[in-house]
C-alpha cells in the first residue's frame, strides 16, 4: 500500500520555551465572545504573570469582562485610552515579567497597538504577537466580496459641537470616493464611543448621504451598501441595498460595520444575492 504523504512528517523547529523569555505578548480574542480566543493565546493567557486587556477599540459584545476571566481562570486588568496610549507604567512590568495584552479582534489590526508595540520595542522590552479572528476577514467572508479588492478603511465618528456647529467628519466619505476612482471597496468602522455608544449602520449611512447631498460626487444614495452586523456570532445579519434603502434596516444591536462596494465582479454580485439578499437586478451586467 502506497505511503501517504501526510504521514511523512515535516521537520519540526522546537521554538524556545516563552516562560524563559520575560516579554510583552498582544493576543487577539476574537470577535464575539470569550470562546473565540486561540488554544495558543489561552495558554499563553494562562501562564502569564499578569493580564490587562482594552476594548475601547473593539469590543465583544457576546461576553462580559466577568465571563472572560471565569473562562481564561485569570484576573483581568482593563486598561483605558490613557493607560494605553501615554507612557504606561505597567508596560514597564514586562522588563522583568510575562505580560499579556488582549485586544478584540486581531492584535495589530490597530495603529495603537503597533504604535504601543514599537514604544516597548524602544524600552528594550520583547514582544510577540498572537492572531486572533479579524473583522478584515469575517467582512469578506460574510459577504463574499473578495478580499483583495478592499483598499483603504476609514471610521465615522459621532459628530461633534464646536463653537456651536455640528462637525462631521468628511474623512470617510472622501475615502470612499477615492476608493472607488481605483475600483476598489470600502470597509467602513462605526465610532464606539464612551458617552455616546456604538454607532450604528443606519447612523453611519445617514452621515454619508448627508455629506453627499452636499458634495454630490458618486450620488451614494443609489449605490449599493452592505452592512455586517456581529460577526463572529451564531446567528450576524449580514443586508446589502442602496443606501437610501439600507438608512432604514433594522440590523439589530452591536457591532455594526459598513462596507461601501466598488463595481462588482459577477461572482460578487451573485454572492451578494444568495448570503446578503441583495436586489437580483444587480446581477444584470447592463446594468
Amino acid at each position: 500500500m502506497p505511503k501517504s504523504h501526510f504521514l511523512e512528517s515535516p521537520e519540526i523547529f522546537i521554538l524556545p520555551d516563552p516562560k524563559t523569555t520575560r516579554m510583552l505578548t498582544f493576543i487577539g480574542i476574537g470577535l464575539y465572545d470569550e470562546k473565540d480566543i486561540s488554544v495558543k493565546g489561552l495558554e499563553a493567557v494562562r501562564r502569564a504573570d499578569h493580564v490587562y486587556a482594552e476594548f475601547y477599540t473593539s469590543s465583544l459584545m457576546g461576553t462580559t469582562p466577568e465571563k472572560l476571566e471565569t473562562f481564561y481562570g485569570r484576573e483581568i486588568t482593563l486598561l483605558d485610552r490613557e493607560d494605553v496610549e501615554q507612557q504606561p507604567e505597567w508596560l514597564l512590568r514586562a522588563r522583568t515579567e510575562d505580560v499579556v495584552f488582549l485586544t478584540g479582534g486581531d492584535a495589530m489590526v490597530s495603529t495603537t497597538h503597533v504604535d504601543l508595540r514599537m514604544r516597548a520595542h524602544e524600552m528594550g522590552i520583547e514582544t510577540s504577537i498572537i492572531h486572533g479572528p479579524s473583522i478584515m476577514s469575517a467582512v469578506p467572508g460574510l459577504t463574499g466580496l473578495q478580499n483583495y479588492r478592499f483598499g483603504r478603511s476609514a471610521t465615522i465618528p459621532h459628530p461633534y459641537t464646536h463653537k456651536g456647529r455640528t462637525i462631521i467628519s468628511h474623512t470617510p466619505y472622501d475615502t470612499i470616493v477615492s476608493n472607488l476612482k481605483t475600483d476598489l471597496h470600502t470597509l467602513i468602522f462605526l465610532d464606539i464611543d464612551p458617552e455616546k455608544g456604538y454607532m450604528t449602520i443606519q447612523e453611519g449611512v445617514e452621515l454619508l448621504l448627508h455629506i453627499d447631498s452636499q458634495e454630490k460626487k458618486i450620488d451614494l444614495a443609489r449605490r449599493l451598501g452592505v452592512g455586517v452586523a456581529r460577526a463572529g456570532s451564531s446567528a450576524p445579519v449580514v443586508r446589502a441595498l442602496p443606501m437610501d434603502e439600507l438608512v432604514d434596516f433594522d440590523f439589530g444591536g452591536p457591532l455594526h460595520i459598513l462596507v461601501v462596494p466598488a463595481d462588482l465582479h459577477f461572482m460578487e454580485a451573485e454572492a451578494l444575492v444568495k448570503l446578503a439578499k441583495a436586489p437580483g437586478n444587480i446581477l444584470d451586467p447592463a446594468r
